[in-house]
């Protein structure tokens, strides 16, 4: 495996998982970038970089960053944002990867760009839902601004450096999948009865 397919898969692992944080920023910014000739796609996705798919994406990531201001509007997109970043890092992941064959293609693009933007969009919601006990969700705009200002620099960083971002973006979604675990196992800890509180007969 050469350097050339080696930053084209963590071109597509940075790009992905900047989906989790913010599903239509790293779309436009990929489509950005097609559109003047720096981010190279696969023959079948050339569209990304149309005005028309420029003018989408960026409506709708408008639109996206907007409502993640408005108080239980966030908690409430939180819901229906994995399945779309799942499909969106899946599309991006599958428009960089270097293989001839489209399933493929398709195959690692799910698995490996689908599984980077829903780990980090499992964090990114589980942050906010802290964020709201906490808070009463006053502090879920500071937690928003974050995960956009997350979606834009490593999207674009991805584009010049995608190594170094998918390294990042590796061990942070590590650090979360450990965190997601240690929690399941407490939460069956506390589950399992204990000899005290068995009663004998």
């Amino acid at each position: 495996m050469n350097i050339e397919t080696i930053s084209a898969i963590a071109l597509g692992i940075g790009l992905s998982a900047s989906t989790g944080f913010r599903v239509f920023i790293p779309l436009l910014v990929a489509g950005i970038a097609s559109h003047f000739g720096l981010l190279p796609l696969g023959e079948s996705f050339g569209w990304m970089g149309s005005v028309p798919a420029l003018i989408s994406f960026g409506v709708a990531a408008v639109v996206e960053v907007l409502a993640y201001y408005i108080p239980f509007v966030d908690n409430l997109l939180d819901s229906i944002a994995t399945p779309l970043s799942v499909g969106a890092g899946t599309l991006l992941m599958t428009s960089v990867f270097p293989a001839e064959n489209e399933w493929i293609r398709w195959i690692m693009g799910f698995v490996v760009g689908g599984g980077a933007a829903a780990t980090i969009q499992s964090g990114s919601a589980f942050t906010r839902l802290v964020s709201t006990g906490f808070t009463a969700g006053t502090g879920n705009p500071v937690v928003s601004t974050g995960e956009g200002v997350a979606a834009t620099g490593f999207s674009v960083m991805s584009l010049f450096t995608p190594i170094l971002v998918a390294v990042l973006l590796i061990v942070l979604m590590i650090l979360l999948l450990r965190f997601a675990y240690r929690r399941m196992v407490k939460k069956r800890k506390k589950e399992l009865p204990t000899f005290s509180n068995v009663k004998t007969e």
